[in-house]
């Protein structure tokens, strides 16, 4: 029997897609991979740096595991092990650090470093098997890297070149993905707009191919800057597969601030795109991101951003307060805007933000839908179970079943019948 190794990401969809692509090759190779730290041989960390707290918990955790399991190797890859390998290499425990530019030989590195160098328990034919699907989703990663230079980002740095993956190589793989009982595939990349650049194909190009040459019956777009848009892009819609939700970061709403950002879209450019969604499906959902306080944003710039958002009407939105990084223009752009006025303006923006997600939730109240079920249950005093999953649209639901109900992994139609409790819940 081969090694037990444990996999843990912090961060975005992207590093979520490297761990499920690393899942699938140690497993490919006769290795078990295990739900937790203890039982393991070799624990790798998918570490993070978009802020200086990713960065900071990405420390931590490094310390956290190796203290859960110190007889284990570990292992550092990511933006953080990138970008601060000295201090990777300084963090108690660490025995290989493999920068971003080397992930995908990852599973090959591991196992040449320590293939023939395990414990005994290891080779037990009863060591514990691989971690269960529990997921009936799958990220993709279909290119990395970034060629874009926005001021307060760091990422540029930590992934390197764009470098795009072919097309049959990603066909293939969600036709193995559907074999292996996944329903629904999220297609992610660093800059995912920017695929084919470099190989003469584009985002289209790649879409169309697996709606054409693959049967899962669900495909997701991952997170896309509102720039990239291919020609005829909400065209693609048409075919119900492709799931209306796009999660197109906003950053700002003040074009000032944008083009302080290098941001490469205008607030007009932004709602035309929002505009096309909402024409080609009226439940299309627009999700987006949004930095507080990037350096210089004045009160009006801030009022901007408020009258930007509620005109746009997102359906939900992840807030962030701009976070120094060095090694950034932005940090050394003058007039940093202080905690104390961050804070202040986070507070305004959440209340507004959870209303516009409440309204979208409100509009959807009657609409039929279709729901993929997760293993994400809950058994209650009465005897019924408590169902949990994710429409097209992007909306998180629950819905109360009789025991002998087997929803997971399984897509349905339901009804969306109310709300409590901020949460929707459907009849079958």
């Amino acid at each position: 029997m081969g090694m037990n190794i444990y996999l843990e990401f912090l961060g975005c969809r992207l590093n979520e897609a490297e761990q499920s692509s690393w899942t699938r090759q140690f497993q490919a190779m006769g290795h078990q991979v295990v739900a937790n730290p203890e039982d393991s041989d070799v624990m790798a960390l998918n570490t993070c740096a978009v802020t200086s707290a990713a960065a900071k918990k990405s420390r931590k955790t490094l310390r956290q595991l190796h203290r859960k399991n110190p007889q284990a190797k570990l292992v550092a890859t990511g933006c953080y092990a990138t970008l601060s390998p000295e201090k990777i290499e300084e963090a108690l425990g660490v025995d290989m650090i493999v920068p971003n530019a080397d992930k995908s030989e990852m599973a090959a590195k591991i196992l040449s470093a320590w293939g023939d160098d395990m414990p005994k328990a290891s080779q037990d034919p009863l060591a514990q098997p691989s971690f269960a699907q529990t997921r009936t989703r799958a990220f993709i990663k279909v290119q990395d890297g970034c060629r874009n230079s926005c001021s307060f980002c760091i990422v540029t740095k930590a992934r390197g070149e764009e470098r795009s993956r072919k097309i049959p190589e990603i066909v293939e793989e969600c036709n193995q993905l559907h074999t292996m009982g996944f329903q629904e595939i999220v297609i992610t990349g660093v800059h995912l707009g920017g695929y084919g650049e470099d190989i003469g194909e584009n985002l289209r190009s790649l879409i169309e191919s697996i709606l054409e040459e693959t049967s899962i019956p669900r495909i997701r777009i991952g997170s896309l800057e509102p720039w990239d848009f291919p020609e005829g892009f909400y065209q693609l819609w048409e075919n119900p597969r492709l799931c209306p939700h796009l999660h197109l970061p906003l950053q700002s709403g003040s074009d000032k601030v944008l083009r302080r950002m290098i941001r490469r879209c205008s607030i007009s450019d932004y709602k035309t795109l929002v505009r096309e969604a909402k024409e080609q499906n009226p439940f299309f959902h627009i999700t987006s991101d949004l930095i507080i306080g990037f350096p210089g944003e004045t009160e009006e710039e801030f009022q901007e951003t408020l009258q930007t958002i509620q005109e746009i009407g997102f359906g939900d939105m992840h807030l962030f307060t701009y976070s120094p990084r060095e090694g950034t223009a932005a940090v050394r752009m003058s007039k940093h805007v202080s905690k104390i006025i961050k804070k202040e303006r986070l507070h305004i923006l959440k209340p507004i933000v959870q209303n516009m997600k409440q309204n979208f939730q409100q509009e959807m109240i009657g609409r039929e839908v279709s729901v993929l079920w997760e293993r994400d249950l809950t058994h209650l005093d009465d005897g019924q179970v408590l169902w949990k999953g994710y429409t097209e649209n992007y909306l998180r639901v629950q819905t109360i079943q009789a025991p002998e109900a087997t929803l997971f992994n399984q897509c349905t139609k339901a009804t969306i019948s109310h709300i409590e409790n901020d949460v929707l819940y459907v009849t079958l």
